[in-house]
């Protein structure tokens, strides 16, 4: 066991099985002690490499994560302290690999029920080369204005009350985390406040005892006088006894051993650490207590008079002037965190994304207000979510119809088309799903499937003009424009595209008014009169009876429509419903295992002009 100070404001720590919050609160306490650099050198994660972003003060840092305990003790030479958060499954293996590395000094074990014959090879190991175990089932330790081990002393705020941002005169030990934050508390109030603080852990076989820690506040001259906390259950407090006896200890000691009430119980009771156990008189909170006393340490009559017995040790040794108390100043306040600011209404910002589709928050998702149970129990289909997701609302049953019908009727067409071909030759070059699906869907434009906007846009805008097909068709021409949703490479007047049939038919059935298509058709009867393949396409067919859907459900004012079709909404849903094809296209190539494709010789013109 080391016979000194543990820590200082230069001592850094590895900190193993990551955790924000106890890592966060290192950093703050860092920054309250105005300590020039952070306590946290690095985090061990057991297979992750890189880093985690923190906050130093107002600076955000990144602390490196190592993937294993000894890549982390060689990057950091320095860094002499070990905690570990480590599950009991697990804390054996890991306590015992840090153990072993020679930058390693001090190790602090937080989780409880690490099985006892680990923690005695642990404490073995550690004896025999002089490192020091804190814990296990251990809050850790502290020392004012240095350096605290994880979620030692609890908030930033308690920090503060209890003045643990600069040294006072006391070195306090003791079995329990808990009790150990009360008595900061009790230190602060009645004495220029804590040096140095051990929680030991409440298990049987703690890695260090209670007079391991006093024996070394005794050789830290800062120290002036220890306090003890032990509690009924094992034989710890009796070295302690014996050290005091032998006259190792020349500060006072004020104890107090926590448990006297165990003899108003008629049977053996448990109390919350798992030592703190009376297996007999001798273990008892009474007996340690009278043994404490008879040795010299300073024992109140009960739990009640501690406060003022301490007080009392504390105003005595300044009127001696062993100790000089020393003065308060205000320490740096430490930012808050924004979400924490934000809850408790000390701060507004503003939100970065604005969302008015959909609600992830409550007990269930909706789509611009619908529940997902109702989505579920109503039996909405697709052409239903894309009405509320799109359009954010709900959308009468013909119009979600024909949504649907467009989805399916544009889901492919054919292998050759330029998004399918593309999608084929990634799928066979072994790229990934997404990546044959992007390279397809970036050949959609004014070409290829992106012309049901404009098709829209300029059907519209003819028809609300009252242009007369040749007006319309003859000015698109001087303008050097093709009219979009007009021709076909394949299909011509005697060979009519069936998916525009179907979808007219559906139209002309179930929607009140199809104007705008009927403006397309005499457009496509005055273009047939100049080539036999300039008939009205899918496209074209989509542009003009979404036109119709839009104006004619009379849920939409004029000016949403002209921003539904400058936005691409039109063009969205061919996207939609091509991506089931360039998706089948890729499954296709790669259940056939279709090798690399290589374009053939035969087709290509070689030639040098230019």
């Amino acid at each position: 066991m080391a016979t000194g100070q543990l820590f200082s404001r230069s001592t850094q720590a590895l900190f193993y099985n990551y955790k924000q919050s106890p890592v966060q609160r290192m950093l703050d306490f860092d920054f309250l002690c105005g300590r020039e650099t952070p306590s946290v050198a690095g985090v061990i994660n057991p297979g992750s490499d890189g880093f985690q972003k923190l906050f130093f003060g107002q600076e955000e840092i990144a602390i490196p994560v190592h993937g294993s305990i000894l890549s982390a003790c060689k990057l950091h030479p320095t860094a002499d302290v070990f905690i570990n958060f480590a599950s009991f499954r697990s804390a054996y293996a890991s306590s015992m690999e840090a153990l072993k590395q020679p930058t390693i000094r001090v190790i602090a074990i937080i989780a409880e029920g690490v099985p006892e014959a680990d923690a005695k090879r642990l404490i073995a190991y550690a004896r025999a080369n002089n490192k020091v175990v804190i814990g296990p089932a251990t809050v850790g330790g502290i020392q004012a204005g240095a350096f605290k081990i994880g979620d030692t002393a609890g908030t930033l705020d308690n920090i503060i009350h209890c003045k643990l941002y600069r040294p006072g005169s006391v070195g306090f030990v003791s079995k329990s985390g808990g009790m150990s934050n009360e008595m900061y508390n009790v230190l602060a109030r009645v004495t220029d406040g804590l040096y140095e603080g051990i929680a030991i852990g409440g298990d049987v076989y703690p890695g260090s005892t209670l007079s391991d820690h006093v024996l070394r506040f005794n050789n830290i001259p800062q120290i002036k006088m220890i306090v003890v906390l032990g509690e009924l259950g094992g034989r710890d407090e009796y070295s302690l006894v014996d050290a005091l006896k032998q006259g190792k200890v020349s500060k006072p000691v004020v104890a107090w051993v926590s448990g006297t009430c165990a003899t108003l119980f008629k049977s053996e009771v448990q109390f919350g650490h798992a030592g703190a156990k009376s297996g007999g008189d001798e273990e008892s909170a009474q007996t340690k207590n009278k043994a404490l006393a008879d040795a010299g340490a300073i024992v109140p009559t009960s739990f009640e008079g501690l406060e003022a017995t301490i007080k009392a040790t504390y105003d005595s040794l300044v009127e001696k002037k062993v100790i000089t108390p020393v003065k308060d100043f205000v320490p740096p306040t430490v930012p808050e965190d924004l979400n924490a600011a934000i809850k408790s209404g000390k701060v507004r910002a503003p939100t970065h994304i604005v969302s008015t589709i959909c609600d992830d928050r409550g007990e269930e998702p909706t789509y611009a207000g619908v529940p997902m149970s109702t989505i579920i129990e109503k039996d909405y289909g697709v052409g239903d979510v894309i009405s509320l997701l799109w359009f954010k609302r709900s959308l009468p049953r013909y119009c979600t119809k024909f949504i649907e019908m467009c989805i399916l009727l544009c889901a492919d067409h054919g292998p050759a088309v330029s998004g399918a071909h593309n999608s084929i030759v990634t799928a066979r070059a072994g790229k990934d799903l997404v990546s044959c699906l992007v390279s397809g869907l970036l050949t959609i434009g004014p070409r290829f499937g992106g012309a049901i906007d404009d098709a829209a846009r300029y059907f519209k805008d003819a028809h609300d003009k009252k242009l007369s097909p040749y007006e319309f068709v003859e000015s698109m021409k001087k303008k050097g424009i093709r009219v979009p949703g007009i021709g076909h490479r394949i299909k011509s007047r005697d060979n009519r595209d069936k998916r525009v049939e179907l979808l007219q038919k559906y139209a002309r059935t179930h929607f009140p008014n199809v104007k705008y298509m009927e403006y397309a058709v005499t457009v496509e009867t005055y273009t047939l009169t100049k080539a036999n393949n300039l008939v009205l396409n899918v496209d074209g067919c989509i542009g003009s009876l979404f036109l119709d859907l839009l104006s004619s459900c009379q849920m939409f004012t004029a000016q949403e429509i002209t921003e539904i079709i400058e936005i691409g909404y039109l063009n969205g849903l061919f996207v939609l419903a091509r991506s089931i094809g360039l998706i089948g296209h890729t499954f296709d190539q790669k259940r056939l295992k279709q090798p690399l494709y290589r374009h053939p010789w035969e087709d290509v013109l070689y030639t040098k002009y230019t």
